[in-house]
């Protein structure tokens, strides 16, 4: 169990200072990041799971840079707007990186409403690798011809480089950073979450095969293209993840429900 406090960075619960709505949002990115450490995603105080504020379309919610995940809680985020500014009074800062990539991407694509960056292992893998992401499961073609790449600039605090992100994902939900690590978008906190699931299980994957050293199988083009064709009919009939998004947030709910405070 967590054994962090109820209060957020600034000595408090926001609970009924901010919005019914965001107060949601903000729930919802505290289990996501509960869930991606319980995954094994991110075991350091390092990446960012965002979110656009409901009803305040220049501010999103980010998890402050201090922070681990897995004692993050709802009144942690801090709530910032497209020019870095901080609203959210707290001991701690947002993340450069925060700022530059996921500003820059919510800001370019007003129909986004969360963003997803992480460092996970087998991801950081597929990165450095020259081909990328190589399809050889089911579930990996989800996300085919859904992920973009975008080159190594070195450490992520420049500017300009979060709008040349938010240029290349040109409407895709994931994109691989080579020599990186990975980020997802989606129309909602659930949707950028099942993207990274199912990106960062497809280089768990790769990783594996690979690792066997015998003769790989990939999945032959024709029938990624019929299985994304298929998978795209279905993103259109109900939102990407969402079933799965409700297990996952009963589930972190049952183990520890402190990230609720």
């Amino acid at each position: 169990m967590s054994t962090t406090a109820a209060t957020g960075p600034c000595g408090m619960s926001l609970r009924g200072l901010v919005s019914d709505a965001e107060w949601r949002t903000r729930v919802d990115l505290a289990a996501g990041c509960r869930l991606a450490h319980s995954f094994g995603w991110n075991h350091t105080i390092l990446n960012h799971l965002t979110a656009r504020v409901p009803g305040e379309p220049d501010r999103f919610l980010m998890n402050p840079l201090g922070l681990l995940w897995n004692e993050i809680t709802a009144s942690d985020f801090l709530k910032v707007d497209f020019d870095g500014h901080c609203h959210t009074p707290s001991d701690y800062r947002p993340g450069p990186a925060g700022l530059s990539f996921h500003g820059a991407v919510l800001k370019a694509d007003p129909r986004l409403a969360s963003s997803f960056h992480l460092h996970p292992l087998a991801g950081v893998v597929v990165s450095a690798l020259e081909s990328g992401l190589i399809y050889y499961s089911q579930d990996s073609l989800m996300i085919y011809e859904e992920v973009v790449y975008h080159d190594f600039e070195g450490p992520a605090d420049e500017a300009d480089e979060g709008q040349r992100v938010a240029r290349e994902l040109d409407g895709k939900l994931c994109m691989i950073m080579r020599n990186h690590g990975l980020l997802t978008v989606g129309r909602d906190i659930a949707e950028a979450f099942y993207a990274m699931q199912v990106l960062v299980e497809a280089c768990e994957v790769q990783a594996r095969v690979m690792s066997t050293g015998a003769a790989a199988r990939p999945v032959p083009l024709d029938v990624c293209e019929l299985s994304a064709r298929k998978f795209r009919e279905r993103r259109r009939e109900r939102p990407f993840g969402e079933a799965a998004w409700k297990a996952n947030r009963r589930m972190i709910e049952r183990l520890d429900p402190s990230f609720m405070t």
